[in-house]
């Protein structure tokens, strides 16, 4: 049964120390907050985590969607106790939610990540850029999905327009009660990967799983029409086989995508900004008003979007914030850093007073 999971001879081979403790492996299907359902060689259990593996997962080390667990079975229960998390060859990650800093695994050993928007009046260029770094640091292949397409009226133009900021991934446009464009989205996947679907709330997740798995699968909500914007369906997140072979798994609707640890990401995502940035005549260059300027120049004769670079710069600040919380002397420095230029504004400030 496992082999239906995406289970491998390497997975076997890493798997030993774990079975010579009399664990089984096991899949991570459903996720729904402290409750797992695994697909096992004895069937679906239901499972919590051990004790040791509370006290020792910190981080992102507990089990996630998609993850590879060693379990105590007891099958007569149809239930389990997971000891164990196998290393993760990928992982889709964000900054939870609230204010301690703290990671968020949303999926697990994903080859694929669908980046899901609706072609309506909330897609948004810059959400889509942020989605993609993550996915680029993930490990996963990055494939923008634009859903709703039957429901627009130029979808063409939408996506040469997503295309422009969607560098090295593909765009594809679905309608999925019509069945346009499913084909092009399962050519993405081969027989025995893994994906992940991603996106904001009622962009159309839950309808494409279901029009790919060609069964109702999920419970689906429509977008809210005075302000475009959707209404949560899937609660949990949950590995679907697919008539295929390939295995999908759904993901709640995200209010909020929060960047963690996701400089490469960053840097594949906006590879034409950086390359400029190499280009620039100063290596230390603040691309403001030095000479030899290439980001200016781009700028100024329309090569380069002014609202990509301003995107580009959040991201860039984001993930300085985000240093700054987990390193005490990066921290200090960025304090010492505003103390130096809080002097020489009030140093410029007398100075004036006494010209007047």
């Amino acid at each position: 049964m496992i082999q239906d999971y995406g289970w491998s001879p390497e997975l076997q081979d890493a798997f030993a120390p774990h079975a010579a403790e009399g664990l089984i492996p096991g899949r991570v299907v459903v996720q729904q907050r402290g409750l797992y359902i695994l697909a096992t060689d004895e069937g679906e259990l239901a499972a919590g985590i051990s004790g040791r593996l509370a006290h020792e997962a910190g981080r992102g080390g507990y089990p996630a969607a998609g993850d590879w667990v060693a379990v105590a079975a007891r099958p007569a229960e149809h239930a389990g106790t997971i000891h164990h998390v196998l290393p993760r060859r990928t992982a889709f990650v964000r900054r939870a939610a609230g204010p301690k800093l703290d990671e968020q695994v949303v999926a697990a050993n994903a080859d694929v990540a669908f980046l899901t928007a609706s072609m309506n009046a909330d897609l948004n260029a810059r959400r889509l850029e942020r989605y993609l770094a993550v996915a680029w640091q993930s490990g996963a292949r990055p494939v923008v999905v634009l859903t709703k397409a039957d429901l627009c009226d130029d979808p063409a133009a939408i996506v040469a327009e997503m295309e422009a900021v969607a560098f090295g991934a593909p765009v594809l446009a679905v309608a999925a009660l019509t069945g346009e464009g499913l084909d092009a989205v399962r050519a993405q996947l081969a027989p025995g990967e893994t994906a992940v679907m991603v996106g904001s709330s009622g962009v159309g997740k839950s309808t494409l799983v279901n029009a790919l798995a060609g069964v109702e699968r999920m419970a689906t909500q429509g977008i809210r029409e005075d302000d475009a914007h959707g209404r949560h369906t899937t609660t949990h997140r949950e590995l679907v086989r697919l008539p295929g072979g390939a295995l999908l798994l759904d993901t709640p609707g995200m209010r909020e995508l929060g960047l963690w640890d996701a400089d490469d990401g960053v840097s594949t995502t906006f590879e034409d900004i950086e390359a400029l940035a190499g280009a620039c005549r100063f290596h230390d260059c603040r691309h403001e008003t030095e000479p030899g300027c290439a980001v200016r120049a781009a700028l100024e004769d329309g090569a380069l979007d002014a609202q990509r670079w301003r995107s580009y710069g959040k991201l860039q600040r984001e993930m300085a914030h985000l240093r700054r919380q987990d390193d005490p002397v990066e921290r200090e420095a960025h304090r010492r850093h505003w103390v130096q230029i809080n002097k020489a504004n009030k140093a410029r400030a007398k100075h004036r007073g006494r010209e007047w």
